[in-house]
């Protein structure tokens, strides 16, 4: 056949992806009659008739049996058959394409009642396009409707496949046997040309078993390519032709047929194909090659063999790579909602039954573990990231789900329990707890363990997997747990109801004693799993099992409620709070109870903005003869339950922090609710059982000193109750204010925490890390209350009691004070007055608190006081300044509350008249006096200036400044205040206090920048003004103060430039002549500076150094000046220098500049 034709095809053909290579000895004989063409059997339209009694029987087999059994099985199949197994071997459902092409898909509606009724027994990949999906719009809208992820829609492999296909970018599609090729071509753009590209996928039993693409598409999520010729055979199944396995076709031909088919096919691909081809046929000609030696040859269409695992196609090495990317990551947000969306993938694996759930969380775990991060954090002995901790949380609460798979094989259970073992042994495995060892009872315990008060060192060593470890141990054998998830109508005989009952309550329903967090793990992982129905009859029993426990806990605080209100403390408290904890078991009862009933829009699909809040309706709970209950009064109700539940706070700032976190995220979706008048009924029911149930509630009468307080979650219920039981909200509020561990310590009985007795360091407030947050959620409660109590007198009364009592903090009671004032004073409408009176009481009550405190907001607190008090008029005012001593200190009174109240914009805003003013004034002058007697150094001035107006008043301010000064006071402020004395037209009274101010100042030679040079300067010029005698007063002052010799020649040559008494006093003559020199008072000056300048000359040259010299030479010749003044002076200054040269004769070039300088 060389000599064949030597024409190219087309298309190369594609390099087969790595497929099963199981013999294929020969094909079983065609049986009679001709085989269905490519296209029969399609689905048609929606009024098609039945199915025929070959494809239910070829569906059932394509997708649970290897075509390999079938063909040991039967020894003739015909052709027909085999055209309709491996025509329905292909996958049928769209949603999987989208599970394995985007981060997460939800089609719509698939949670509601109708999805869960549909029966949990389906397997996973039967449901949606069992007919094949033909082009029919029903499929693209699933499709459309399956894409809710992660990130933005259109960029999705799923949402782009789409486009190629709904574009006609699909070509050439080709299905041969179980393998399916074709070209997609992504079209040109702007910056790029048209490129096409060859897809191939292998599949087997409806699972695409692996896939290849030109694309050289690298990432755990098939490609757009993949996804656009999948899509292509489902909707389009009538248009792919078909042809059995190679195999099949070679088996048909004779040996001429089969000469030519090689040689072609040689000569198409020779460059690619050629080498093989020859090595092929060396072997085959040589008898003893391994070749030989079996029977049969590889077929990579005809399926996958027995022994093959039937499994999706998962690139490892690509989810590997892409967990250590955003590991490596750290801290970013984008890297831990990438690995968030990774854990749904794995969730959504597990809720299609899909085995590579398990596989890719075993390989997210290995990642995990190697995170170098571990060793570094474990070796500083640093904490991991509250982002890091969540993320490892997720981890353990996802292998909890697994290995609870209640359908899951024993060897599988037995490996999953090695590897987690393994880790968990590994030193560097994080522990569930943090840094701190746990104390809870373990998953298969529901009793609090007898040893629970022994030292934390010798608690086991509890990692995040030791809770998966322990539900190993777990198993569905139960007989009664078989029942209540078997059946919706499961009940106790009519005749058995009377007495007590472990298995059913007093109404004959089903309960599952079992801890608690533990049977919500169970619930978990049917919902996980796909079980939809089956984990709400758990989760029905679970909760009628609660109600139950709570029934039975308000009977016992009934018989003890007489003896626990006396004593006002209780020892009880749960060890282990459902709220916080590492399973989430109020999180994943209430998620499992809503999502029945959770109305979604059909063809929506989430493309990354911001999603809309579920809509959710009321759907009757089956079974249940109470025809006013639903799923989502019971998701309510259990909700309200367990963030209810009295429980102690836990150790460590992890849990801690958890606690606060789970809570908020519990309180969100509360508010996703729109409340009806039987989600109202539910709330007000089990608000009333809560106050009610004693020490068992966080919101009973007596609770724990160290029980976790109730604000954020009493602020929901008070905000939810409002509109229709205000009485029972403000109950429920009020009750929820309390915060005992800020209260006194606790007594010696008080022994309910297992650690009390091994505290190493006692504290008022024990480990309460988290402590902050929950004072200010306390506040945020205390504020909606003010809010919503606005204009009513009473309950704003309660309320202020309510806060003073119980918030221990003086800047949350601050905030509440200026939350409170907002409210009142609306900027469109009149004042509430009640209100305002209330945010002037928590004001003076901050300003008690801050009294004897530091506390850097306190001059913004009392600023604000003032502006409050304004605003409630004229009677605040006057009290806050008869009683400042008990709030303000006296800097305060006088520079900033009495100064502001006497401002002009205060009296314009109160629309004083004369008298008022007067009153304001008097109590201002009063306070101002007050102040001056306390603290003259700091309040005298302000007490002048308040005092202006009154003469008296202004007298004895004075007074009171003179009698301090020569004890308390410095010469700073006795300036000062001389300063306003003469800006005031005071200058005798400036005078005498600047003479004061110069006694208590002392000026050393070398302090020629000293800050209180230029008030001695303006001492003296005050003085040279009044005149000769002022002058005279005070230079013997100057003399005795001030050393410094280049100040004491600028005071000289100030009272030498112009004849002193300018200032021209009345009563007074002024001579107008200048002032020598030579007689007193300005001798005493020029004798002190001639003097000052000599010693400060020989201090200067005791540490002179050269780069000084010219310094030193500019203030001889200053010096120079001054001596000059003096009638001998210029004999007195050669004197000096000859002594200089004497003394220093030593500093030879010092000396050599003075002579040239002053000979």
């Amino acid at each position: 056949m060389a000599e064949g034709r030597r024409e190219q095809p087309p298309h190369p053909p594609l390099s087969l992806p790595p497929a099963s290579k199981r013999p294929c000895l020969r094909p079983a004989p065609r049986g009679p009659g001709p085989g269905p063409g490519h296209g029969s059997g399609s689905p048609g339209s929606r009024y098609r008739s039945p199915e025929s009694l070959l494809d239910c029987a070829a569906k059932a087999v394509a997708e649970k049996w290897a075509f390999e059994r079938v063909e040991e099985r039967f020894e003739r199949i015909p052709e027909p058959v085999q055209r309709r197994i491996v025509y329905w071997s292909f996958p049928r459902n769209e949603k999987e394409i989208c599970m394995y092409s985007s981060f997460q898909c939800r089609v719509a509606g698939e949670e509601g009642p109708s999805a869960a009724a549909a029966g949990s027994g389906g397997t996973g990949s039967g449901a949606t396009n069992a007919g094949g999906g033909a082009g029919s719009t029903a499929g693209a809208a699933a499709a459309v409707g399956a894409a809710g992820v992660v990130g933005t829609g259109d960029g999705l492999p799923f949402r782009r496949g789409i486009r190629l296909l709904e574009t006609g970018c699909v070509e050439n599609v080709l299905q041969v046997g179980f393998h399916l090729s074709g070209t997609v071509t992504e079209p040109a753009t702007a910056s790029e040309p048209e490129v096409t590209h060859k897809v191939a996928i292998s599949f087997d039993r409806c699972k695409i078993t692996s896939v290849t693409c030109g694309c050289g598409n690298r990432d755990i999520f098939y490609c757009a390519h993949v996804v656009a010729l999948s899509l292509y055979r489902i909707r389009k199944p009538e248009q792919v032709k078909l042809r059995l396995p190679i195999s099949e076709t070679l088996f048909q031909m004779n040996r001429d047929q089969l000469q030519k088919l090689v040689q072609y096919l040689i000569t198409a691909h020779h460059t690619e194909v050629l080498p093989t081809a020859q090595k092929l046929a060396d072997e085959i000609l040589s008898s003893n090659s391994e070749i030989n030696q079996v029977h049969g040859a590889p077929d990579p269409t005809a399926g996958a063999s027995i022994d093959d695992d039937n499994c999706w196609h998962l690139d490892e090495d690509q989810v590997r790579e892409q967990v250590k990317q955003f590991l490596s990551q750290g801290g970013y947000y984008g890297s831990g909602k990438q690995l968030n969306s990774m854990f749904a993938k794995v969730r959504e694996m597990l809720r299609m039954r899909d085995s590579n759930g398990a596989r890719m969380l075993t390989l997210i775990t290995e990642q995990f573990m190697a995170d170098p991060r571990l060793s570094l954090w474990r070796q500083q002995g640093t904490g991991m990231t509250d982002k890091c901790r969540q993320l490892w949380d997720e981890l353990g609460a996802l292998w909890v789900c697994v290995v609870l798979n209640p359908h899951c094989k024993s060897e599988e259970k037995s490996g999953w329990l090695k590897q987690l073992k393994k880790w968990g042994d590994m030193d560097v495995c994080p522990l569930e707890d943090g840094n701190y060892g746990s104390e809870l009872p373990n998953i298969t315990n529901a009793l609090p363990q007898s040893n629970l008060a022994q030292d934390s060192l010798s608690r086991p060593r509890r990692t995040v997997f030791s809770r998966a470890v322990e539900a190993c141990d777990l198993h569905w054998q139960d007989s009664h747990l078989q029942r209540i998830i078997s059946s919706d109508y499961y009940m106790s005989p009519s005749y058995q109801r009377e007495g007590e009952s472990l298995l059913f309550n007093p109404q004959g329903l089903p309960l599952w004693l079992d801890h608690v967090p533990t049977a919500c793990a169970r619930v978990d992982a049917l919902r996980s799993h796909g079980y939809t129905r089956e984990a709400l009859r758990l989760a029905v029993a679970i909760i009628n099992t609660l109600r139950l426990q709570q029934q039975r806990q308000m009977d016992i605080y009934k018989h003890q409620k007489k003896e626990l209100l006396q004593r006002n403390v209780t020892s009880t408290t749960n060890l282990e709070g459902w709220v916080g904890h590492p399973l989430d078991p109020i999180g994943c009862l209430f998620i499992t109870l809503t999502e029945t009933c959770r109305m979604d829009d059909d063809n929506s699909m989430d493309t990354g903005g911001d999603p809309r809040p579920p809509v959710y309706h009321h759907v009757p709970v089956w079974g249940c003869p109470d025809v006013g209950e639903s799923y989502l009064t019971l998701a309510l109700e259990v909700a309200l339950m367990g963030m209810g539940q009295q429980r102690i706070m836990p150790e460590g700032l992890y849990a801690q922090d958890k606690v606060c976190r789970n809570e908020e995220q519990i309180v969100s979706k509360l508010q996703e609710l729109e409340l009806d008048d039987l989600l109202v009924q539910t709330l007000r029911k089990q608000a009333v059982q809560l106050l009610e149930a004693g020490p068992f509630s966080g919101l009973g009468e007596v609770i724990h000193r160290e029980s976790v307080p109730m604000h954020t979650f009493a602020k929901y219920l008070f905000s939810a109750l409002l509109p229709h039981d205000a009485d029972l909200a403000y109950k429920v509020a009020l009750r929820a204010m309390r915060l005992p561990v800020l209260e006194s310590s606790a007594g010696s009985g008080d022994v309910g925490h297992p650690h009390h007795g091994i505290s190493i360091v006692p504290s008022r407030y024990p480990r309460w890390f988290t402590l902050g947050h929950l004072e200010s959620q306390q506040c945020e409660l205390a504020s909606t209350m003010l809010t919503a109590a606005k204009g009513d007198m009473l309950r704003l009364r309660t309320v202020l009691e309510a806060i003073q009592k119980n918030i221990h903090s003086s800047s949350l009671i601050f905030k509440l004070a200026q939350d409170a004032f907002k409210i009142a004073t609306p900027a469109d409408s009149p004042p509430d007055i009640t209100l305002l009176n209330v945010a002037l009481e928590l004001g003076l009550q901050v300003m008690r608190m801050t009294l004897s405190t530091l506390n850097w907001r306190r001059r913004e607190m009392v600023r604000w006081l003032v502006t409050c008090a304004t605003e409630v008029g004229l009677r605040a005012l006057v009290s806050i300044l008869q009683s400042w001593y008990t709030l303000f200190t006296p800097t305060e009174a006088t520079s900033i509350v009495a100064a502001t109240v006497m401002s002009h914009n205060t009296i314009l805003r109160l629309s004083l008249d004369y008298p008022q003013r007067e009153e304001l004034a008097s109590c201002a002058r009063t306070l101002a006096l007050q102040c001056a007697m306390k603290d003259p150094q700091n309040c005298a001035l302000s007490a002048l200036t308040l005092c202006e107006k009154d003469h008296i008043a202004f007298e004895t301010a004075y007074q009171i400044v003179i009698d301090a000064a020569s004890t308390g006071m410095t010469y700073s402020q006795l300036f000062t205040i001389a300063r306003y004395m003469e800006h005031r037209g005071y200058p005798l009274r400036s005078f005498k206090l600047a003479s004061l101010a110069m006694t208590h100042l002392n000026l050393a030679y070398n302090q020629d920048t000293h800050p209180a040079i230029n008030d001695v300067l303006w001492a003296c010029a005050l003085s040279h003004s009044l005149g000769k005698n002022e002058l005279a007063a005070i230079i013997p002052l100057v003399v005795k103060s001030v050393h410094c010799a280049t100040v004491l020649s600028d005071i000289l040559r100030r009272c030498t430039m112009t004849a002193p008494g300018l200032a021209g006093i009345p009563g007074r003559r002024n001579s107008g002549k200048l002032m020598s020199t030579d007689k007193a008072p300005l001798r005493q000056l020029l004798d002190a500076t001639i003097s000052a300048y000599i010693n400060t000359t020989h201090s200067r040259l005791t540490h002179i150094s050269p780069r000084h010299y010219g310094e030193f030479i500019e203030f001889l010749s200053k010096a120079r000046e001054t001596f000059l003044l003096a009638q001998d002076g210029h004999i007195q200054f050669a004197q000096f220098i000859d002594n200089l040269k004497q003394i220093y004769k030593g500093k030879k070039k010092l000396m050599m500049l003075v002579r040239e300088r002053f000979g």
